[in-house]
């Protein structure tokens, strides 16, 4: 009987051990949840220069201050562009008045002139003809010789010739500008326009201003340069919002999905952080130098962007990070 009761507990512990070491003989073993990705602080920084050259005026702040959005970082010596602004409106000034004139047409003073000159004109016609009849009625008797008579017959032939001159002149005056004279004005004017418009924007961009909040990385030039268009001045870091490159190896991308809550943490840093997976990279690549993971370096991985919910000064650009999702799906067997 005792010799029974032995055999039959040390069965039963050969059982639980069995059990115990197989997790239930398979049947209590639950897939692991939570998978770890690795990845760096996104680095994002904008060089910021003029869009025209000049002398830098001001630079407003130092290199690790944080600006907010829309604010003026530096500035350029504006003298010369409200000069090239106050020269196009004097153009634009001008351009106004010769299309005024052309539409408006000729003033009745110079129409009433115009009209003064044919009546002056045609009493010379009159004059000339009254010379020419009287010596040519003098030419038979020998009063007036053949060449006095030519000679008067000349100048009655200039009278007609400048009265003509002078009719034409009025119907000029009473007709008004052509058609095409006060299109040329009017694109003179359309030109004169763009070209203060132009000297508008040069001015406003005497300014750099900030294209969203961050922090001043690099100030690359000082108040008094000359600096050319599209040369550096300031470089500008944008860390809002703060974004996670990490990457998933080919075997556990469908564990993950856009929209899945993620914690991330940094070496050194007590502190975790709440993410959200924003981005899933439709293609893979090979596991970047920068990033240390479990598999090897020549792996196909995809490209995860994460939107850290709650950074603050403890992540900085470029720094190494773990990302663990938790409510990964389970990996397939």
């Amino acid at each position: 009987m005792n010799r029974r009761v032995l055999i039959l507990g040390v069965a039963s512990l050969a059982l639980l051990l069995a059990a115990f070491l197989t997790r239930g003989f398979g049947l209590l073993d639950q897939p692991e949840q939570e998978l770890k990705l690795y990845g760096n602080v996104d680095v994002r920084q904008v060089d910021l220069a003029f869009r025209v050259p000049g002398r830098i005026a001001a630079i407003a702040f130092e290199e690790g201050s944080r600006v907010p959005a829309g604010v003026v970082l530096a500035r350029l010596d504006r003298r010369t562009f409200d000069d090239a602004i106050a020269d196009a409106s004097a153009q634009v000034a001008q351009a106004d008045a010769e299309l005024a004139r052309q539409r408006n047409g000729n003033r009745r003073q110079d129409i009433d002139r115009a009209r003064a000159a044919v009546a002056e004109q045609q009493a010379q016609v009159d004059k000339a003809r009254q010379d020419l009849a009287r010596r040519e009625s003098l030419l038979p008797s020998g009063a007036v010789s053949q060449a006095v008579v030519t000679a008067t017959r000349g100048d009655y032939r200039a009278a007609v010739a400048r009265l003509e001159s002078a009719q034409q002149a009025l119907s000029l005056q009473q007709a008004g500008s052509r058609s095409e004279d006060i299109r040329a004005a009017e694109a003179t004017r359309a030109g004169a326009l763009a070209k203060r418009e132009r000297a508008v924007t040069d001015l406003a961009d005497t300014e750099i201003k900030a294209p969203s909040a961050g922090t001043v990385l690099t100030r690359a030039q000082e108040p008094g340069a000359i600096v050319q268009a599209g040369q550096t001045v300031v470089t500008l870091t944008i860390d809002r919002p703060m974004r996670v490159r990490a990457y998933v190896a080919e075997s556990d991308l469908s564990r993950i999905a856009p929209g899945m809550a993620v914690m991330v943490s940094a070496d050194g840093n007590t502190k975790t952080y709440h993410g959200t997976i924003a981005y899933v990279a439709p293609t893979a690549e090979f596991t970047p130098k920068s990033v240390q993971t479990e598999s090897l370096r020549a792996d196909l991985v995809y490209r995860v962007r994460i939107l850290v919910n709650d950074p603050d000064g403890g992540l900085r650009q470029g720094q190494p990070v773990t990302v663990a999702v938790s409510n990964a799906r389970p990996a397939k067997r």
